[in-house]
Formats: C-alpha cells, sequence, structure tokens
C-alpha cells in the first residue's frame, strides 16, 4: 500500500512537473509568423480553447482547459479578435485572453485632410466594421452627440488603434472628442489679443493656416498676416478656401475666373472668416491660429523652396512676386 502511494505520489509530481514545463515552452518559435484567431462573445471556456485550435495555434484544448481553470482564470476569458506572437507560452496565452489584449489595427488621419477625405480612408479600412458608411454627415455628427452639425476641421488628425472588427463609429469618437479636447486647450492658451469670438472661429483659422503652408515654422507668420487682414478690413485672399468651395469642381488648377465665382468659401469675394473650417488642422496650426505672430506684414508669397516672403506693403510684395514667382 505504502508503495503504491509512493508510486502515486511520484506519479503525480511528473504529471505536474510536466505540465508546467508545457505552460512555460513557447507555443511557437521565434522566427515563425503569428497566428491570428478569435474568440466569438457567449463563447464556454471549453469552446474557446476550440476556436483557438481551430484557427491553427498549436496547442491542446484540453490542457488549455486545465491550465485556465488551475490558474482561476476559467470564467475570465474576453471575447475578440488576437495576434499569438513568436515566443508566448499557453500561460502567456492565457494571461493575454484575461487582459483582453486584442490584435492592433491602426488607421492615421493626416493633418490637411478634409473630413470627406477622413471618411474615404475610414470607409476603405479592411478592418474596421463600417456601421456608418450609410450614414450622412449631419447624422454621423447627431451619432456623437456633437454640438456641431457640420464636421469639417472637428476631427483630429492623429493615429488611431483598434480592436479588428471595431466599429468604425469608435474611430469618430476618439477623433472628435480629442479634437474637442485640443481646441479647448489652445483656446484656454490663445493670445487675448487674437480676434476671434470664438473657438469655433479660431478652428476656422487654424484650417486656413494648415493648408497654406507645409512649413511648420512660418505658421505663426502665417497666421499673424491672416489677422492684420481681417483687422484692416482686407479680404483674406486665400486659394485653399477657393477650392474648398470648388468641391469636386476642383481639378488642379485655379483659373481666374475660380478666384471671381462667389461661393460660401470664397475669400476673394467675400469679407471675413468662411464659414466652416476647410480641412482637419494639427496641433501646430491650432497654437498657430490662437497666437500669431506680432507682424505688420498683411502679403507672402512662395519663394519656391517651400518657405514664404512677407511683405507690409503692397509695393514690396508685387517685388517679391516678381522676384519669385515671375524670375
Amino acid at each position: 500500500m505504502k508503495k503504491l502511494l509512493r508510486r502515486t505520489f511520484l506519479l503525480t509530481i511528473i504529471v505536474g512537473a510536466s505540465f508546467m514545463f508545457w505552460a512555460e515552452k513557447p507555443i511557437i518559435a521565434d522566427g515563425q509568423p503569428s497566428i491570428a484567431f478569435t474568440i466569438a462573445p457567449g463563447s464556454s471556456l471549453k469552446s474557446s480553447m476550440q476556436q483557438i485550435d481551430e484557427a491553427g495555434v498549436p496547442v491542446q484544448p484540453l490542457l488549455m482547459v486545465i491550465l485556465a481553470q488551475v490558474t482561476g482564470n476559467s470564467t475570465k476569458l474576453k471575447a475578440g479578435t488576437y495576434d499569438l506572437k513568436p515566443g508566448t507560452t499557453p500561460r502567456g496565452l492565457v494571461n493575454q485572453l484575461v487582459r483582453g489584449e486584442f490584435a492592433q489595427e491602426a488607421l492615421t488621419v493626416i493633418e490637411g485632410w478634409s473630413f470627406k477625405q477622413m471618411r474615404q480612408a475610414i470607409n476603405a479600412h479592411p478592418s474596421l466594421k463600417h456601421d456608418t458608411a450609410a450614414w450622412s454627415d449631419q447624422e454621423l455628427m447627431a451619432k456623437l452627440s456633437s454640438d456641431y452639425t457640420k464636421p469639417e476641421g472637428l476631427f483630429a488628425p492623429d493615429t488611431y488603434l483598434f480592436a479588428k472588427n471595431s466599429s468604425d463609429l469608435q474611430i469618430y469618437k476618439q477623433s472628435h472628442n480629442l479634437m474637442l479636447k485640443r481646441l479647448n486647450e489652445a483656446w484656454l492658451a490663445r493670445d487675448p489679443r487674437s480676434p476671434y469670438a470664438s473657438p469655433y472661429e479660431a478652428l476656422i483659422m487654424a484650417s486656413i493656416v494648415e493648408k497654406e503652408t507645409g512649413k511648420k515654422s512660418e505658421r505663426t507668420m502665417i497666421a499673424g498676416v491672416f489677422v492684420n487682414r481681417l483687422r484692416q478690413g482686407m479680404l483674406l485672399q486665400t486659394d485653399p478656401t477657393v477650392i474648398y468651395g470648388m468641391g469636386d469642381n476642383y481639378k488642379g488648377n485655379i483659373r481666374k475666373r475660380d478666384l471671381l465665382t462667389d461661393t460660401p468659401h470664397n475669400t476673394y469675394t467675400r469679407l471675413g472668416l468662411p464659414p466652416t473650417p476647410i480641412a482637419l488642422p494639427g496641433m501646430e496650426s491650432l497654437h498657430a491660429a490662437m497666437n500669431p505672430a506680432a507682424t505688420d506684414a498683411v502679403y507672402f508669397v512662395a519663394r519656391g523652396d517651400g518657405s514664404s516672403q512677407f511683405s507690409a506693403t503692397l509695393d514690396a510684395h508685387n517685388n517679391a512676386v516678381n522676384k519669385y514667382q515671375r524670375k
């Protein structure tokens, strides 16, 4: 009897040691491709492990069930899409399922994009669930419970991470909330001499600054020029607003008749700021619009190297145009 108990005890130790060795051994070796799998909502522990096995993850479902049970995690696994990376052990996999470390996808919204371009990028992303694709812009803003009805400019350029098969509404919510946060912070830190009646007016200016220059160091100067024009009652006369107002009629070139064709966004025919932003501005453009440079310049012209020549008088501006544009 004692001999049988001793053998049973030794066998238990051996089995336990083997189990622990298995639990700490990488499922797939370094250098091999990762394996994606999905656990459906409402799955039991046994069903979850079967789904992992059926996805091609080389583990024994029964052993995985036992491991989850002995570690006290049998009811803690989270449904979702995961990515099993090389070097992950069975114990590490269970921990990943408990923490809900889902496979991460990414979508980047570029500074200067229009909201239309943002929607196109989201609609084309293969890893998103396109719940909003058929909604109008107004329906989308209503679903976001936004105080604004027109979306242009109200979404923050950034890179957004999300679990595969997430609703695209999640991206819009994150981006809209981030822009409202950035806008509020910039507004609170604005130069008190800036001429805007509301954060939205500053956002409009930021979108113009975003489209007018790719040289970050000049953004406060560009903002300073446009602020001076506003204060002096001059037309803003900025081409990007004309292009935005043309919509799909813009084919890559602005003609003189386009400058003279009145639209709500044409700052060659209408005084003041356009009625909405014309793009999604980044943080530097927001800061520049809220804190424009103190300058007497009211004109600028591209030098041809990405920088601009700023002028305080029309004669100086015409000379700069002759030098840098007409050669």
